[in-house]
């Protein structure tokens, strides 16, 4: 499950390609102009950029170099018409992780993300916060052995914590990396989805798996098992 953000102007392939991927789970959000693909990146975190290249405003290439020189790690996708070795290369120059040309089959597609996703985390992952171990090549988690069904939006919060680790957030920061940004959700929002989890996943007399600490936010120590 990612928060992905898909840099299309034909609305059409956008909205085919956004639902295709929301069918994987994913979060997916399109921004069809490249000054507004920018001013989402400055403000949203995202676990892949998918990019076209010819755009009205700043075009795709610009965007991919513009975002990893100001240090995004996130994972960069171009998708474009633009088919000439040239331009391939100078995609993956700028910093792209991947070049796909159109047109495309959407299955492939998909596949290429989960690849891009992918990295880093094998099927194997597992990581345990106590007697709780979250599976994330299964997106399963388990508490003292049994497994325990979490909605998306909550496995998709666990999964952020599990993701990093020791850092803290603040109620703000989650609804900009694990919450659609036009989405109605507020802080409120967010400190219902822990409560929820912390119901789910605590155990009684313990402390919670999620931590508080006022005025930095919320953290999971998550060890690799």
């Amino acid at each position: 499950m990612a928060k992905i953000l898909l840099v299309e102007d034909e609305i059409d392939l956008a909205e085919l390609v956004g639902n295709w991927l929301r069918k994987e789970q994913h979060i997916v959000e399109i921004a069809t102009h490249g000054d507004d693909a920018l001013l989402r990146l400055r403000i949203n975190r995202y676990d892949l950029l998918m990019l076209d290249v010819m755009l009205p405003g700043t075009n795709g290439f610009d965007i991919c170099q513009q975002f990893r020189r100001s240090l995004g790690q996130t994972p960069v996708m171009i998708l474009t018409a633009k088919n000439s070795a040239r331009d391939k290369a100078l995609g993956l120059d700028l910093g792209a992780d991947d070049y796909v040309t159109k047109p495309f089959d959407l299955l492939e597609l998909a596949a290429r993300v989960r690849a891009l996703l992918r990295r880093g985390v094998s099927a194997g992952d597992r990581y345990s916060i106590g007697d709780v171990v979250v599976e994330l090549g299964k997106r399963r988690v388990l508490k003292s052995g049994v497994e325990v069904k979490l909605l998306p939006q909550e496995y998709r919060l666990l999964e952020f914590f599990v993701r990093h680790s020791q850092h803290f957030f603040s109620p703000e920061e989650l609804l900009q990396s694990v919450w659609e940004s036009d989405t109605n959700a507020m802080v409120d929002t967010v400190r219902g989805h822990i409560q929820r989890l912390r119901k789910k996943l605590d155990s009684k007399g313990s402390e919670s798996i999620i931590a508080t600490v006022y005025g930095l936010g919320y953290k999971v120590e998550a060890l690799r098992c």
